[in-house]
């Protein structure tokens, strides 16, 4: 599996470009419509996967739906925010593009087939109620649940420090040594071998 990442959108959020053979999924797009767009040239846009419903990882998802075709998904604990997203009632009217429709809602386990490779999701609640990760063969992507440096913010809606607490004992299990740790902001890196 190919995996590519666009920074995008002002709070440089990493959007992942996940490629098999002919099919792809991009994970949470919070920008760069057209790189990604110029990126699919003869390829087959499967799904848009959320790791959690805020505006920075899921601003153009309902765009590239609509350019595509692929189908929305994303954790069924983030329905109720999806609903009260974070724009004014004038400006959802005049931008509705901007406020996604899910086709789908994610479950704990829930394996996503991506050519002859599968992806499991891994339910991460703490930044948000519903935020996963995504367990590949070698590699995790863990959205705004861990960073290289430490991991998300509990004080937003939907927020627990006590579940992301419980998140990240979850992981300490999941992630093996040497396994590639794609974020939701900043550098990709590797959990250290254990000596």
């Amino acid at each position: 599996m190919e995996i590519k990442c666009f920074v995008v959108g002002p709070l440089l959020t990493n959007c992942y470009y996940l490629v098999s053979g002919k099919e792809v999924i991009v994970i949470d797009p919070g920008g760069g419509l057209r790189k990604i767009l110029k990126e699919l040239k003869d390829k087959k846009l499967n799904y848009i996967i959320l790791t959690h419903y805020h505006l920075d990882h899921t601003l153009v998802a309902q765009r590239l739906k609509e350019e595509t075709g692929a189908k929305i998904l994303i954790h069924k604990e983030e329905k109720d925010f999806i609903k009260s997203l974070p724009f004014s009632a004038s400006f959802q009217k005049k931008e509705k593009r901007l406020v996604f429709q899910p086709d789908q809602f994610l479950e704990d386990g829930e394996e996503i087939n991506l050519g002859n490779e599968f992806l499991k999701i891994i339910h991460t609640p703490g930044h948000t109620k519903g935020s996963i990760c995504i367990l590949g063969k070698d590699f995790i992507l863990t959205g705004d649940t861990i960073f290289e440096e430490g991991y998300g913010r509990t004080d937003l809606p939907g927020g627990s420090k006590k579940d992301l607490e419980n998140s990240l004992k979850k992981l300490e299990k999941i992630i093996q040594p040497g396994m590639i740790i794609y974020p939701g902001h900043g550098p990709v890196f590797r959990k250290p071998f254990e000596k």
